[in-house]
Parts: C-alpha cells; sequence; structure tokens
C-alpha cells in the first residue's frame, strides 16, 4: 500500500486486473537495488538464520517470497488473485517455492506446519483478525514466529491496524514480541512517508 488513493479502494479491487501493474510500486516489485536490498536485510533479521519452512500469505507477486527463497528457505505462498500466483511462479521459477491460490485467512495448506507465518499489509483487510491471528498461530511448529508488516494509511479517512490494536491482539498467546517501526526507513519504501508503518515479530507460547 502506498498512499490513500491506493488503500481506500482496496475491498473493491481486482487483484488479477491489478497484477499486471503491481510491480510497478517500489515496495512491491522491489525492482530498485536499494529498496531490494533494504527488505532482503530486514527480512534477514527477521526470519530465522537456519533454513525453514516460510508460510507468505497474502504473498501478491513474490516478491519477499523471492527474498526468502534466496536467503535459503522454502516457501509456500498463498493469495486469492490467480494472477498474482502466476506471476509469483514465474518469479520464483527453479526455487525451493510453491504457490497456491487461496484465502490468506485460511490458507489451503492442510495440516502442514511452518516455521514463519509472513504478512505483510493483509491482516487489517480481514474481518475478525483475531480469529485469524489464532488460526495462523496454529500453523506454527513449536518455536516458530508470525512476522507481521502493517501500518495505518492516510489522513482524511484512514484505515489500516495500529500497532497497539495488533499487540493487544496478539498479547493473550505471544510469548515474545518484538516491534520495529518502519515508517523513517525510507529506503523500503523508495520514498519518504508520513504514515504508520511497523513489523511485529511475535513468537508464540
Amino acid at each position: 500500500m502506498t498512499d490513500e488513493s491506493d488503500v481506500t479502494g482496496t475491498a473493491g479491487v481486482d487483484w488479477d486486473l491489478a497484477a499486471a501493474a503491481f510491480d510497478e510500486e517500489p515496495d512491491h516489485g522491489l525492482r530498485d537495488p536499494r529498496v531490494r536490498e533494504a527488505w532482503a536485510g530486514r527480512l534477514r533479521s527477521w526470519l530465522p538464520a537456519r533454513a525453514g519452512d516460510v508460510l507468505d500469505l497474502g504473498c501478491g507477486t513474490g516478491s519477499l517470497s523471492l527474498l526468502a527463497a534466496a536467503q535459503g528457505h522454502r516457501v509456500t505462498g498463498v493469495d486469492r488473485s490467480p494472477a498474482m500466483v502466476a506471476l509469483a511462479r514465474e518469479k520464483l521459477a527453479g526455487r525451493d517455492a510453491v504457490f497456491l491460490v487461496g484465502d490468506a485467512a485460511a490458507p489451503p495448506t492442510r495440516e502442514r506446519r511452518h516455521d514463519v507465518v509472513l504478512v505483510r499489509h493483509v491482516l487489517w483487510t480481514l474481518p475478525d483478525p483475531a480469529r485469524v491471528l489464532r488460526h495462523w498461530r496454529g500453523l506454527l511448529r513449536p518455536g516458530g514466529r508470525l512476522v507481521l508488516v502493517e501500518g495505518v494509511w492516510g489522513t482524511v479517512s484512514p484505515v489500516g491496524i495500529p500497532v497497539d490494536r495488533l499487540t493487544s491482539l496478539l498479547a493473550p498467546f505471544a510469548g515474545h514480541l518484538r516491534v520495529e517501526r518502519l515508517s523513517d526507513e525510507t529506503a523500503l519504501w523508495g520514498r519518504e512517508v508520513g504514515d504508520e508503518r511497523y513489523v511485529v515479530v511475535a513468537t508464540p507460547e
């Protein structure tokens, strides 16, 4: 998400139609080497040092999946848009990655467990985020972690999920929480931003 005009219409976006141009945003396609390296560095600090299984929910065209795979992780990506999934499969061809069409709130991964559930700018769009977080927790192996990149966008009619609300939703089952503010990290976004952007890394009990 990049500005208020983007997010206010999110519910009505046809993501299959939007897929072809999705990577044109600096933080979507990560085509700028500086932006890509900024995300790679952050991801390296959020994901386990050892190779593991990463579930990338709402994966879009697979840009974060590609970074995770390049760091040695095995990736499963899920997105509701078949066009997005097709682009992600193309982007990660030859990598240890699988992409599925499905709902991020209830991914079609059956009983498989993962070391990381990675979600960027998705949770705020889902109904009943508390229920969704509990479900995502159940997708983790013991010692696994949730990596949730979220924010609040817009000034006239802000949308998103404030960090205090997200941490309170996680509190009942998150044994350890780490919050990093990302708004001032212009390299991540390819420009200066004035809204609230952050990541919460949660290791449930």
